[in-house]
């Protein structure tokens, strides 16, 4: 299970599109992604300027048929409840010491096609590389790493399990040891992306979401890393080395804060011959299902408890992060308020919730909108809650270094002391088939 057989299965479904003519991975190529995202067909780039054997793919994950491909599954729901039970019941993966990942000679990021996004980014930034961190555990995470050096980047490393890890190896005079996994099958980026309890590795996690399918090997600084990765970078997280990470952009489109973060110092490359990478866009729809689909199925799995719930989307509009839409068959009143409670404990960096009945697509903002616009009153169905944690993604935020913010919930459902017939959609009764009529 590597991305190269994931790629092939999106061709074989007619999901693929690949561009033959070199292009760069300066700006060139995520303009080419930025431009298809969420469109339909995954990228593939067959020839990558000034990287000769390299090649890249994009957009693997910006729509849910795909996810749904990743994960070998047959509805969201269905992906709700595997990431969920991968989470309770991990499984770790087998160790073997064969792998067809070559060491190269030196280590020179510069050698590696890491592309550069933005125009105001200060220069090539991986995105869609995963972190490898030992602690008292391997945790499995996604981190922004802008080259520095040749050997080295700079890490954006926010309040989670890693940034736990690495100062609790600080303390002790130590650096963290890690590796930068760049190319890997969906389903081990998904698993990545998630976060069960501290101590539980995401690794684990991959291992179980991939039916017992994931390998890894050994590197020379303990970090057990997937056999079948496209490029594997070893190194340490430095206990006292510093340097300013930014502006780089974010899941929202827009420029994050200039802080200074750890530095990483990588000490080997592996690579695979004919090594595929993946380039993932900041904003983009892929980033907003890749980042955001956990948080989803915490919302999913919460919600439930409190309401008969239909469906669940973090939107592309709030970055897969900020905005949820939710869909509930409401049988008493309160429940629309109760779902947009548990939203925001499951996911505590949601700003804007949602909630609509189960006849409205939540994935039609027309529709979204409408039910706003006849089953909301502001005096009853608003749910405001000011000054609280939030997320740091938020540039609205009132002081955006903590995140901290006003959370809004808007109750669109119906209220059900009033004539039911009054908030249905007016429907023409369908007696021809609209296909056949000839337009002259």
């Amino acid at each position: 299970m590597d991305l190269g057989s994931y790629v092939n299965s999106l061709r074989d479904a007619g999901l693929l599109k690949v561009v033959n003519s070199p292009m760069s991975v300066e700006f060139d190529i995520p303009l080419v992604a930025h431009r298809f995202t969420g469109t339909g067909p995954a990228l593939l780039f067959n020839s990558i300027k000034g990287y000769p054997g390299f090649r890249a793919v994009a957009n693997i994950l910006d729509t849910r048929v795909k996810l749904m491909r990743a994960l070998d599954v047959g509805s969201i729901e269905e992906a709700y409840v595997k990431l969920l039970e991968a989470e309770a019941n991990p499984l770790e993966p087998s160790e073997v010491n064969d792998t067809p990942l070559v060491k190269l000679p030196q280590v020179d990021l510069r050698t590696l096609p890491i592309p550069r996004f933005f125009e105001r980014e200060p220069g090539p930034c991986l995105t869609s590389g995963v972190v490898l961190g030992l602690g008292d555990y391997v945790n499995a995470s996604f981190h922004r790493l802008t080259v520095i050096d040749k050997d080295k980047f700079v890490i954006r490393l926010v309040p989670r399990h890693l940034y736990r890890i690495f100062n609790e190896n600080r303390a002790k005079g130590h650096d963290t040891p890690i590796a930068i996994v760049w190319g890997a099958h969906p389903a081990f980026l998904l698993a990545a992306a998630s976060s069960p309890p501290y101590g539980v590795s995401e690794l684990a996690v991959a291992n179980r979401i991939m039916n017992g399918g994931l390998r890894v090997f050994r590197l020379g600084n303990g970090i057990p890393a997937p056999v079948d990765a496209e490029v594997v970078m070893e190194g340490y997280i430095l206990k006292d080395a510093e340097h300013d990470e930014g502006p780089c952009v974010d899941v929202m489109g827009t420029y994050d804060t200039v802080r200074r973060q750890p530095v990483v110092k990588v000490t080997a490359i592996y690579v695979k011959p004919n090594p595929l990478v993946h380039v993932l866009v900041a904003g983009d729809a892929e980033s907003s299902i890749l980042m955001g689909f956990e948080k989803e199925v915490k919302i999913w799995n919460a919600v439930r408890a409190v309401a008969d719930v239909k469906a669940v989307r973090l939107t592309r509009g709030g970055g897969g992060w900020l905005h949820a839409v939710i869909a509930i068959r409401k049988a008493v009143e309160g429940e629309g308020k109760n779902a947009i409670l548990a939203a925001f404990a499951a996911h505590p960096s949601l700003k804007h919730v949602i909630v609509v009945d189960d006849d409205i697509d939540i994935d039609d903002p027309y529709e979204v909108e409408w039910a706003i616009a006849t089953r909301f009153r502001a005096d009853e169905d608003l749910v405001i809650i000011s000054n609280v944690r939030g997320s740091s993604l938020d540039p609205a935020a009132i002081d955006q270094s903590i995140g901290l913010t006003t959370k809004m919930g808007i109750d669109a459902t119906k209220p059900l002391n009033r004539e039911q017939w009054r908030f249905e959609r007016a429907r023409i009764p369908v007696r021809i088939n609209i296909d056949e009529v000839k337009l002259e």
